[in-house]
């Protein structure tokens, strides 16, 4: 009874109609891409890293400490500035998009590392003494015997690095990448219903990293299945 007294006036209909559109183009060409991109080029980082990590040479572990130490104790937001406005200085100049890149691909890299680190560390000893009992080597043994139970122990948390990203792709406005947030920026510039756009953005978000909260627990229930 009292919905149906509720009223909206048609103007912010329509601005929310003609706001979907550009939001949308923002997440489908750059938000989504850069997530994409920049997960797996950091996914890749953080096992190299985590190898180094537990690795036996003292050279590799410290450059491994002194990268997952400067990247976890520095804001995000500075290092996306760093790259991309401080590197010019050096003479270094990288456009929006490739910036953004490495910007969340060393914050993955980092933090999915420690993530990695622990799942193998996590594998009893046991297996690494019945690898070798038959004959594999260190590289063989962590190919074929460690590395898959780690996987499948760092689905859950990999998974929730992998929706903070997209949330995390609003920051790469403020490196002039034409995200989904600075296409919000710059609808709201133009009509001053902040307010508005920016709860639409929110919403967007919040469907995109729903969906993805749906396949992590659908990952989670196979690896389930292969753990029991």
């Amino acid at each position: 009874m009292y919905l149906s007294s509720i009223y909206i006036e048609p103007k912010y209909i329509d601005i929310a109609k003609s706001s979907l559109q550009p939001m949308l183009e923002g997440a489908i060409v750059n938000t989504i891409p850069l997530t994409l991109i920049s997960f797996i080029i950091g996914l890749i980082l953080a096992v190299l890293t985590a190898l180094a990590r537990i690795s036996n040479i003292k050279f590799l572990q410290i450059i491994a400490r002194i990268y997952v130490s400067i990247i976890r104790g520095t804001p995000l937001l500075v290092q996306l500035f760093i790259i991309f406005y401080g590197l010019p200085n050096l003479g270094v100049t990288l456009n929006p998009f490739p910036s953004a890149v490495i910007g969340f691909s060393l914050s993955v890299g980092a933090y999915a590392s420690e993530i990695i680190r622990a799942a193998i560390l996590s594998t009893p000893k046991g297996q690494w003494e019945a690898a070798y009992s038959i004959g594999m080597s260190y590289s063989q043994a962590l190919r074929r015997i460690i590395l898959p139970q780690a996987v499948r122990v760092s689905v859950p948390p990999l998974s929730n690095t992998f929706i903070s990203l997209v949330k995390d792709t609003s920051l790469a406005s403020l490196v002039l990448v034409t995200e989904m947030f600075r296409r919000a920026q710059e609808i709201a510039s133009q009509n001053y219903e902040f307010l508005l756009v920016y709860s639409e953005a929110a919403l967007l978000y919040w469907i995109i990293c729903f969906f993805l909260s749906i396949i992590q627990q659908f990952l989670e229930k196979r690896m389930d299945r292969h753990l029991a």
